[in-house]
């Protein structure tokens, strides 16, 4: 059934905590749950805290900063290759919006 719900039990520094996650998704959750659980470990006993919420909150400001970085060099290197091959990527997304709409107009039912 596409609306069942189904639950996934986690573990973050020690402590379990049950999420509802698509079944199709569950390895992808254990995954990130233990990428954040690794970033959480490392912010633990690099500032010697045990306070979790202060250690959630600088794990998930760390894992931000990364993804915003990645999402930067991405933007920094489809600029470059832009520039490198003389190409306007927002005017070649524009004319395929054009030629979509061109299509659907011909393929419409009359």
């Amino acid at each position: 059934m596409p609306n069942e719900t189904h639950f996934l039990d986690i573990t973050l520094l020690g402590k379990e905590y049950r999420v509802a996650c698509p079944a199709a998704e569950h390895a992808a959750l254990l995954d990130a749950a233990a990428y954040v659980d690794g970033k959480m470990r490392d912010i633990a006993e690099k500032t010697k805290s045990n306070l979790a919420e202060r250690i959630a909150v600088m794990a998930a400001l760390n894992i931000a900063h990364e993804y915003l970085c990645r999402n930067q060099e991405v933007l920094t290197e489809d600029q470059k290759i832009e520039s490198e091959i003389g190409l306007d990527i927002d005017a070649f997304r524009r004319r395929i919006c054009h030629m979509e709409t061109e299509l659907e107009a011909v393929l419409k039912p009359l």
